[in-house]
């Protein structure tokens, strides 16, 4: 497993799958009312700090729980506006979107995070999109710890266990704060931050 890890990262020149020391949270497709303000509360029970990853559609429709994420002090990423999947998108189209990302977030008053974070929905982006996401300033973030929570055939059990296994120093640990995930991502999340935790692991923001 570590060794196709190693062959896929040396494939996506500009993607961050695991930096620094500590171990980093991270939760995509939010915010939505149903499931975002319940993974802040579990983060504000243990102290820590995480990023999310949102689709702009989402913060536009949902502009209360957004500034709920940003009042907590987490960090925030583009997620595109529309979930677009970069392989199946045409570079034009696809940049047009992110930009409506931007649009979207800085309509509202809020400050955000310092540095520009991006992860492609899907993981899945042209090296020319990349290249290009790349100059405008963005930190292209992907993962070495994909849960898959938004699968219905996967319990918990399995993604702790999972966690367990691959976790490392600097991993980053991909969730989703959305209805796919749910009530698998909130019963796992706990117990893996508590494992994590006993472990010794700094849990921070990106």
């Amino acid at each position: 497993m570590r060794i196709l890890k190693s062959i896929f990262q040396r494939l996506y020149p500009y993607a961050t799958f695991r930096t620094g020391r500590a171990v980093y949270l991270t939760f995509d497709d939010g915010p939505i009312p149903e499931v975002t303000p319940r993974v802040l509360e579990i983060l504000a029970q243990y102290g820590i700090k995480a990023t999310f990853f949102m689709v702009g559609e989402n913060i536009d429709k949902h502009p209360e729980v957004f500034r709920q994420v940003l009042q907590a002090g987490h960090a925030i990423g583009n997620h595109t506006y529309n979930h677009l999947k970069g392989w199946r998108t045409r570079y034009a189209d696809y940049m047009a979107n992110v930009a409506k990302w931007e649009d979207a977030v800085h309509s509202t008053p809020y400050t955000l995070h310092s540095t520009p974070l991006m992860r492609p929905p899907y993981g899945k982006a042209t090296l020319r999109q990349r290249r290009a996401l790349h100059k405008l300033g963005y930190r292209l973030i992907y993962w070495d710890i994909l849960t898959r929570d938004y699968l219905a055939t996967r319990t918990p059990e399995e993604m702790l266990r999972q966690i367990k296994r691959e976790t490392r120093p600097g991993s980053i640990i991909n969730f989703h704060d959305s209805l796919k995930s749910n009530e698998r991502m909130l019963a796992v999340l706990p117990e893996a931050i508590e494992w994590l935790l006993s472990e010794g692991y700094e849990l921070k923001a990106l």
